[in-house]
């Protein structure tokens, strides 16, 4: 039989493994572990969803989520010592972004995924990386102009994502009877509002004045001037892996408090206007202390 001593001696070397095994744990990433090996870092995106992100005509990925991610890879780099670390593009659509990430198919996902509680469930987020409300691009022939006026028409909109659940939200507030029209991306959205197969194509406001700024004849379109939602952007990660989400979010904030983000922004976003009041509370209060 063990002497008290030794038992308590004993346990206490036990409690000490533990907290050992847990705090190694805890400091173990298996997505900077898996980079570090194999020097390759992979990154989704969304083809149809420029300015955020898009793949030009020769293959090259582009894009203000791109270009954000692309600035995290090489915080990566420098952290992990690596010579050199090789980017492996990723093409997702709003279908399968999430299950990507969380099945370790990719280790971010760079595109406009807007932050939601439900999501949480399957995924994290980084900070923010913008702020957008969605509205609805119609003709502007048809002379709609609030969301009252849609009651009756057929509205196009990417199944699955945060704009679809908070328009059907909208339209029961007012009462009306819209038929949603899913569609695959922003691209076959607005060639079926063109067509004349949907009255409106409904996404969030900087993708339409992405697509309407790029229309052959912009003025034959018009977005409604309210807003039915509120889109905080993030980048999307692993929900196991806390030190990679640190490592993203700390090269985040180093870009919002250095003021390498406005380049960034003017870049790509800053043709459709200067940031907001939400906008630049955003960056500030994401420039956490270290």
């Amino acid at each position: 039989m063990l002497r008290r001593r030794d038992v308590f001696t004993r346990a206490c070397a036990a409690a000490c493994l533990c907290f050992a095994a847990l705090a190694s744990a805890a400091e173990t990433s298996h997505t900077l572990d898996r980079i570090k090996t194999d020097a390759v870092i992979r990154l989704g995106y969304r083809s149809g969803a420029a300015p955020f992100s898009f793949r030009e005509h020769n293959g090259t990925v582009r894009g203000y989520s791109v270009e954000l991610c692309t600035r995290i890879a090489a915080a990566v780099q420098k952290r992990l010592g690596l010579p050199s670390l090789k980017t492996e593009w990723v093409a997702l659509d709003a279908d399968n972004r999430l299950d990507a990430v969380a099945s370790g198919r990719v280790d971010i996902e760079c595109g406009t995924t807007t932050i939601s509680l439900s999501r949480y469930e399957k995924v994290d987020f980084s900070l923010p990386i913008f702020i957008d409300g969605g509205s609805v691009l119609v003709s502007a022939a048809s002379k709609v102009g609030r969301f009252a006026d849609l009651d009756g028409k057929k509205i196009a909109v990417i199944p699955g994502t945060t704009t679809e659940s908070a328009i059907k939200r909208q339209f029961a507030v007012f009462g009306a009877k819209v038929q949603l029209s899913p569609v695959r991306d922003s691209v076959e959205g607005i060639r079926m509002l063109n067509q004349g197969k949907v009255d409106g194509f409904a996404s969030d406001r900087i993708v339409l004045i992405a697509l309407r700024s790029t229309a052959a004849d912009p003025e034959k379109l018009s977005i409604l001037d309210s807003d039915f939602s509120f889109e905080p952007y993030a980048l999307v990660v692993r929900r196991d892996d806390p030190d990679f989400r640190l490592a993203v979010n700390r090269a985040l904030v180093e870009l919002y408090r250095s003021g390498e983000i406005d380049p960034i922004f003017h870049r790509w976003l800053g043709g459709f206007g200067q940031p907001g009041p939400l906008l630049n509370a955003m960056f500030y209060l994401s420039t956490l202390p270290e």
